[in-house]
Order: structure tokens, then sequence, then C-alpha cells
């Protein structure tokens, strides 16, 4: 690659941020036309993290909101209660990081400190619903008490700009204030002092993770510009003590430090430095100083734009006649995809290595069926990153991670889909991993039993290689872990085991390919074809049931755990039941192994065209979750393609828009973002497969350039109709020749070329014939 001829002023702050040579490499924009991207990009869609970040950047500032969970910030809550500088975006549970918030206070009433609210619920304040401002690298709101807030990152800081618009001038005397706290009060213990010359604020505390086990340590550092400071001192619980230095305190107490300042001048505004690390105070506040050494606001929005424009310049479209919308949701998508995973590289206190570091991998149980995917198509550089930095995690913890935040091991909800990932990239092509260690790691979690399958690797092992399935409650293992969940377990290890084979089969280990294809059939060992669901209007026979470990069957209603019946009652907890977020009904669809031994135990293609039309039609179908995004394009197994495409119409935009509450779920990192575009380019990846699924796109045109090879891979619709009445496949061309299989590999993506599509207003023949179905671990015999 050549290097991109951005202007100096990048080029230079560039350095500051600390960006991977991804970031400030590429081709040039040469459009002649007046789009910006940044007019189709809303971070307000759905509940995700819409606060000032870089692409996969460990800084992450936002507003903290009282009872917002998800990303700090939330749309429909009422009060802001600092301001932070690490979120995680669009998870559910419990809130995630949200370390030492700043909060500041215009002045005190009656310049009295103890009048001024110090905890969170003391100092909550109200904010200005148009007030809102949110673009890639910045996030601006003001709030009730006459304080206006912007912020923006680099790499491992954050910048704020405080102002003061509509506070009283008698009253100014502002209050800088950190709290030792995170979103989930998790706080073990911690330090913080304050430097009473400069206004300094150093600190370092102990924290537990949102979803998994263990602590991480964080360290801060902030630093002030602006007016003259007044006074510094603590706080503790609701009082302020001027003039001591330091507070320590263990998980029970509140407390803090805080600088006061003189008044600023007319228009003036308090500008705060912080600084972040997983390492030490010190290399906090190292990182704010190389990366702001001069407190430039415009200037680092500035290369913030930049480096996320250059991040999505690789993708082209011809939206003609698509409205607003539906461009909106397509930038967005691609946009949130690109938030997490974090780049941590150089933050890793565990162990000395010189491999990517990435954190944030919350959870690969959902980031494995989409947002990886349309990484590897638009940053297969930073794609490489993320695997070796998985591999990393393998050599250095003993297992692959099933789930990563905060440092610390996360919980494992189904199978070990680290797998899946690494099968697909190896697939796909990803460079510079170290595939042979990959491999190894990819069969340990195979072969070996942890000793806490709840955080990695399989449990029951023992059962799965002798009896085929997971047993109910299975007593046939000494680990650690929850003994629920046999039924996903068992069709997510049969489909690990399958993406391990392909590894295997490519790297010429025949008799492990031997073995884990025959281990890829499991999944039929937990079908009973005469089982029936209670939904009422239902006629289907054959369903996946738990069994116990003497081979007789136990019961779980089909509907058990889906939208009508008990839906949280199957997630990690020991009284959960035999499937995980999501029913029977969902599960008897997840074979993509094998889709052709399916359709013919489910009764043939047209039987199966039926049940699956049903499930979406019935609202059987979940698509909050990431499970539901394969079955809305599995018509293309059954000769149908047409009605995936159908599909995709049916939830885009109606559940995935462009209003606060645009997502039918969790964003869960990006993953819906990521389904929504890559349905909307019309090349849908089966995950762990090098198979995209063609349906007509919902656009003109649509162009991905490949960052590594240069090469430019355009989809193009003839007779394209942005009313969306023409949305049937007539026929398909690439680079001028038939292409007949509803189906597609990656090798489009990194030689180039065009797939042009002609679109009628009725389905047709096209990708219908057996031969042109997807791969299939059977033979399609109908």
């Amino acid at each position: 690659m050549k290097p991109h001829l951005l202007s100096r002023r990048l080029s230079k702050a560039a350095a500051l941020l600390c960006l991977s040579p991804a970031f400030v490499y590429g081709q040039g924009d040469d459009r002649k036309t007046k789009f910006d991207v940044f007019d189709y990009i809303n971070p307000f869609i759905g509940h995700s993290f819409p606060g000032a970040t870089l692409p996969f950047g460990m800084a992450k500032a936002v507003a903290d909101m009282d009872g917002a969970n998800q990303g700090g910030f939330a749309s429909d809550a009422s009060f802001v209660t600092g301001f932070s500088h690490t979120h995680d975006s669009g998870t559910g549970g419990p809130g995630s990081m949200g370390n030492f918030p700043i909060f500041v206070h215009p002045g005190c009433p009656d310049d009295n400190l103890t009048r001024c609210g110090w905890q969170k619920s003391d100092r909550a304040v109200g904010w200005d619903r148009r007030s809102t401002k949110a673009q890639p690298g910045f996030f601006g709101i003001a709030l009730d008490n006459g304080v206006h807030a912007e912020m923006t990152v680099t790499n491992h800081s954050a910048l704020y700009k405080f102002s003061f618009p509509e506070a009283a001038p008698e009253s100014l005397n502002p209050v800088v204030l950190v709290d030792m706290a995170d979103l989930q009060a998790s706080r073990h213990n911690g330090t913080t002092s304050v430097d009473p010359e400069t206004g300094r604020f150093t600190g370092s505390a102990t924290f537990e993770p949102s979803y998994g086990i263990g602590t991480y340590r964080i360290h801060f550092c902030a630093d002030f510009s602006g007016p003259k400071i007044r006074d510094t001192g603590i706080w503790m619980d609701d009082g302020a003590t001027p003039g001591k230095r330091t507070v320590s305190l263990n998980s029970s107490g509140l407390g803090g430090v805080f600088t006061r300042f003189k008044p600023p001048r007319v228009n003036g505004t308090i500008d705060v430095r912080v600084g972040i690390s997983f390492m030490s105070a010190q290399q906090a506040c190292s990182n704010a100083e190389k990366e702001h050494p001069n407190f430039n606001f415009e200037d680092t929005v500035a290369v913030a734009k930049a480096v996320w424009k250059e991040k999505m310049d690789v993708i082209r479209l011809d939206a003609s006649g698509v409205s607003t919308e539906l461009q909106t949701v397509f930038w967005s998508g691609i946009y949130r995809t690109m938030i997490s995973p974090q780049d941590y590289t150089g933050e890793n206190p565990l162990w000395k290595s010189d491999e990517p570091y990435y954190d944030s991998f919350y959870c690969i149980w959902d980031s494995f069926r989409g947002i990886h995917q349309l990484i590897t198509l638009v940053d297969p550089l930073s794609q490489s990153r993320m695997v070796r930095s998985l591999v990393d995690i393998y050599r250095y913890e003993g297992y692959l991670p099933d789930c990563r935040m905060s440092l610390c091991k996360g919980l494992t909800q189904g199978g070990s889909n680290a797998d899946v990932l690494i099968a697909e990239a190896y697939l796909k092509g990803i460079l510079d991993v170290d595939w042979d260690t990959a491999y190894q790691a990819v069969v340990k979690d195979a072969e070996v039993e942890p000793e806490n399958f709840n955080v990695e690797g399989r449990g029951s092992l023992q059962s799965w290689k002798t009896l085929g399935y997971i047993p109910i409650h299975d007593s046939n293992t000494t680990a650690k872990g929850l003994r629920t969940r046999s039924i996903s377990r068992t069709v997510e290890y049969a489909y690990n085991d399958f993406c391990i084979a392909q590894m295997a089969k490519h790297m010429g280990h025949d008799d492990d390919y031997k073995k884990y294809m025959k281990r890829a059939t499991n999944w039929e060992n937990v079908f009973k074809p005469n089982q029936t669901s209670s939904w009422r209007g239902s006629n289907f026979t054959g369903f996946l049931q738990p069994r116990n470990a003497d081979g007789t069957w136990a019961h779980q209603d089909p509907m058990f755990c889906g939208p009508y019946l008990q839906p949280d009652s199957c997630l990690m907890d020991e009284n959960a039941k035999e499937t995980y977020e999501g029913s029977s009904w969902l599960y008897t669809f997840y074979a993509p192994q094998d889709m052709a031994k399916l359709i013919t135990v489910l009764g043939g293609p047209s039987r199966f065209v039926d049940r699956l039309s049903f499930f979406h039609d019935s609202g059987l179908l979940n698509m909050g979750n990431e499970q539901a995004f394969l079955p809305v394009f599995q018509f293309h197994y059954a000769g149908r393609p047409a009605l995936s495409t159908e599909r995709a119409h049916s939830y885009i935009p109606r559940l995935f828009n462009t209003s606060i509450g645009g997502l039918p779920g969790n964003d869960d990192s990006g993953a819906m973002g990521s389904f929504a575009v890559l349905s909307m380019l019309g090349l849908y990846p089966v995950h762990g497969q090098d198979v995209y699924l063609i349906s007509a796109p919902f656009f003109k045109e649509a162009s991905i350039r490949n960052r590594i090879t240069g090469n430019v891979a355009t989809i193009r619709n003839i007779n394209f109709d942005p009313k969306y009445k023409s949305i049937y496949i007539q026929n398909v061309t690439r680079d001028g020749k038939p292409w007949t299989r509803n189906w597609i590999g990656h090798d489009f993506f990194t030689k180039g070329g065009t797939l042009e599509m002609t679109l009628g207003d009725k389905e047709s023949s096209w990708g219908t014939r057996i031969e042109d179905l997807p791969p299939s671990m059977s033979d399609y015999r109908w």
C-alpha cells in the first residue's frame, strides 16, 4: 500500500493518536460529489455507546446517565451523573466500566462547598434534550446547571471542554470533582490524589468486570487548562475537606478529590485532559501528555473525523433514490461495528508480548455471527490484529476466550465460538497469524476440559466424546460449570468441531479432519423426529430435545424460552434450562454445516420453507438476538433465495431504523449494525465458512476496496427499484459471465470484480437448482 497523502496536520496528529498503520493509510477520496459520510452516521440509534471514540479505541468519553448501563448514556434517562472515559457498547446486564467519572459544578450555592452535591445521587442533574450532539470522535451536551460539556478522544485519553454560557457570573466558581467509582459500583479499593499546585488528579482502583470473573485495576490522570486554581481537596460521602491531598477507600466508601477554580474569563472554558492506563498512573499521565500536549480540542476533533472518514472510505455507494433513513441505517451500522473490540496494545499488565492485545470481545458468542465478517471486509488488517490477539490470549491464559472484557475472563454462553471466528479467518486468508498455534488453540477447546468451563473452553467433553451429545444435568465431569444448556451447547459444539475440521483439512491434519467431521454430526443426536410443539397453529414435527445420559429423552417445550413462553428463563444461572437465550424452535434450525441433512429430516425443501416461513411470521423468531440472523437467509439452502431477500426487507427498516429504539435488541458491540449492513450489501456471510449468500442489495451499486490487495469488488443492480417492489434476482453475472450459484466465496473481495444482478418483480428460477445451493456436509437429494 502507498501512504495516503493526508494533510500535514493529520499526519502529525495521527502520531499523537497512537494509530496503527491501518488507520493512516489507504487510497484518497476521488469523489467529486459533496457526499459526507457524517451526514449519515447517527450514534444515538439503539442503546449503544454514542460518545467520542476512535475506531477500536480504548478511550471512550460520554456523559453517564443514572440507570443507563449499556454505554453510559441513554436518551431516555433523566439525569447526568458524570463524564467518564471507559465504556463498552450496547451490552446487556450490569453497567460496564465507566471508571473515574468527573463532574463539574459551575459553583456551590453561597460559594459553600458543603452545599455542593458530591455523591452520584446528590450531584445528578437534568439535561437539555435538544442539546445533545454526537458524531464520530465527538460528543456534546448541555446540563440544566448551566454547564455545557464537549468531549473528544485519542486512543488512550479523553479531552473535555466545559463552558458556562448560562451560569450566573456572580456564582461562577467552578468545581471539578472525580469519583472513585464505576457504572456498577463494583470498586474493591482505590486511592486518588490531587496536586494543590497544578490541580492534577491521579488515581488507581480495582473493579469487577460486568460479565465475567476476577477483578481489574485501572489508573487515570487528569490535568486542567483554563482559569486559575482557587483551592483543592478531598470529598467523602457528602462532605468536602479543602487542603487534604489523598483519599483511600475500600469497597464501602464513597469519595474522591476536587479542584475549585476562580471564575473563568468571559466565554472561558475549563479544559480537562484525562489519560487512562491499565499499567500505572504514571503511564496514564504519559498517555495524556503525548496525545494531547497542547489541549487542542478542535485539532483533536478534526483528526478523529479524518480517521473515521478514512476508515469508511473503502465503501462506495450509488444510493440514488434510497431514503436518507436507509442510508443512515447502513453507515451507522458500519460505524458501530468499529467501536469494539478495543485496542489495548501496550496496556496489558498481565503478560509481556510483542503481539497486539485487544479487549472487549463482549462477547464472541454475539460477534462471531456478523461483526468480524464485516471487519474482515472493511478492515482486514484490524481483523488480523484481533485474531493474533486471541491467539496470544491462548498462549498466556491457556484457552481462547468466548467473552473477555477489562482484562478478565468473561462468561461462556454456548460453545467455544472463537473456534468459528478463527476458522473463518483462516479460510478467508487473513494474514500474519500464527496458524499453527491457532490450530493448537481450537483443538484444545475440542479436547481438553478446563477447570471452569463457565469462562473458557467446553464442559462435558467426556460425554461429548462418548455419547455424542451433552446430557441433561451431566454428572460425568469434575469441572466447574453450569450443568445447563444441553441442547444449545450440543449444536454449538457440533458446529465448532465442523469449523475445526475445515482448518484440519486445509492444514493437512487428515485424521483430525475425519474425527471432527464425525463430531459435527452430533446435532442429530438431540433431534427427536416425533416431537411436536404446543404452539397453536403449528403442525410441524421434529425438534431438538434434551436427553439423559442413559439415552432416554427428557422434555422441554419447543416454545420455551421463545418470545411467548418465559423468554428470560434460559440465561446464565443454575436454574436455566436446556437452551440459551432462545427456544428449541430456534435451535432446531442451527446446523449451518449440514443444511441438506437438516432440511431432509424436517420433511424436505417445501416443508422446510413452510416451517421457516412460519417461524418468521408467527413471531417465534426474536430478531433482537444474534441467533436470529442466519435464519433470515436460510431459504437459500432450500432453493428459494428470493424468500431470503423478502425477509431482509421485512425487518429493515421496520426493526432496524434511525429511531432511538431503532434496534430490535442490544447492539452487542455492533452485532445488530453488522447484520443490517451485510443484509443491505446483498452478500450475507455464513459464519465459520467461506460462503456469502447472494440476495438483492438495497442500493443500485456498492463497492468495497480491499485494503490489502487494493482490488475493488462491485455489486451492481440492473433494474434497481428504490421502492423495493422489484427485489427478485432474475440472473447474475460475475465479470460478465453467468453466475448461477446463490452463493459466492471471499475471493470475490480479494480479487475484485463485478457481480451484476438483474432484478424483477417476481421470483425467478435463479439459484434454485441443487447444483446452485450452498455447500453442505450431506448431499442435497431432492
